[in-house]
């Protein structure tokens, strides 16, 4: 690969890096809180993205606010959080806290076919984008390459004060120390008087919503289709498994190694685009079979 296009596939790198490390920060946020692998979670990226979408292309033609466009993104991402993210903790993973881990597996599998299944008879199988977020936000140029404002700013800004958001909501304020604590022991918190179902309902909403604002943030980027969640659910078990599971930190570093190398492959070997990140994923786990930055003996985030 010639020098010249390394700061295009960093740039390419890290943007992508973003939306998949948003999407890993609520997966693993879930199963460090309540100890499940939620294989639904990549619809959530899925259902972000189309009402996006669908959000932007009604708003397009009716306002010439740019900044209106890009914060109907975020509105995306909260509206199927607290829709999704509320029906599905109530409704199944509430219920079944208690069952074995790979009945919990199954039935978030399960949750994540009918999702599926609901996505197509909502918006159907057309490409659906939100294009004119980027359009607009125009472009910046770096000597002598020009780069989308939207992936070499908006997006790895995004996706960093969401990592800020979380970690101060779990260090500083007293709902997020009770869901820390939730992770050492479930049984001995409960005991100390914490609501484990309110603690778990919040969880599973910012986790979702997370989720949501990755595929909200891809929507200007990439054309939305089906199977698009599927792509991410396993990306981003990638991403969790080389970090190791439960770990909100290790998830953005892995992200990064993960983005950064694929970008690098699109331009040095495309054959290998795919392969990248579950080669990493591998190598990784051969050498730590805990992930990078857990420690064998105990779950945080």
């Amino acid at each position: 690969m010639s020098l010249d296009l390394l700061p295009l596939a960093l740039v390419d790198g890290i943007a992508y890096a973003s939306l998949l490390f948003l999407v890993s920060m609520g997966l693993t946020l879930v199963f460090g809180v309540m100890g499940i692998l939620n294989v639904a979670h990549g619809a959530f990226y899925a259902f972000g993205g189309y009402t996006a979408a669908s959000f932007v292309m009604f708003l397009a033609g009716r306002s010439e606010s740019s900044v209106l466009l890009f914060l109907a993104l975020f509105a995306a991402a909260i509206v199927v959080g607290l829709a999704l993210g509320t029906v599905l903790e109530f409704l199944l993973i509430r219920r079944a806290q208690h069952y074995d881990p790979v009945l919990k597996l199954l039935l978030t599998f399960g949750a994540f076919l009918m999702l599926e299944d609901i996505q197509r008879a909502i918006w159907g199988a057309q490409p659906y984008s939100a294009s004119e977020v980027v359009n607009r936000l125009g472009n910046i140029e770096l000597g002598d390459i020009t780069y989308t404002t939207y992936q070499l700013v908006v997006v790895p800004v995004t996706a960093l004060l969401a990592y800020v958001a979380l970690e101060w909501f779990l260090k500083r304020t007293k709902l997020g120390k009770q869901t820390v604590a939730m992770t050492h022991h479930r049984e001995v918190a409960t005991s100390l008087g914490i609501n484990a179902k309110k603690i778990g309902l919040v969880t599973f909403v910012i986790a979702t919503m997370l989720g949501a604002l990755g595929g909200a943030l891809a929507a200007p980027t990439t054309s939305l289709v089906p199977g698009a969640g599927t792509d991410m659910t396993v990306l981003s078990f990638a991403v969790v498994a080389t970090a190791g599971l439960g770990q909100i930190t290790g998830a953005l570093i892995a992200a990064l190694l993960i983005g950064v190398a694929r970008a690098i492959a699109v331009y040095m070997a495309p054959e290998l685009e795919v392969a990248v990140p579950y080669i990493i994923m591998v190598l990784v786990l051969i050498i730590r079979p805990h992930g990078l930055f857990t420690v064998a003996q105990a779950r945080t985030i």
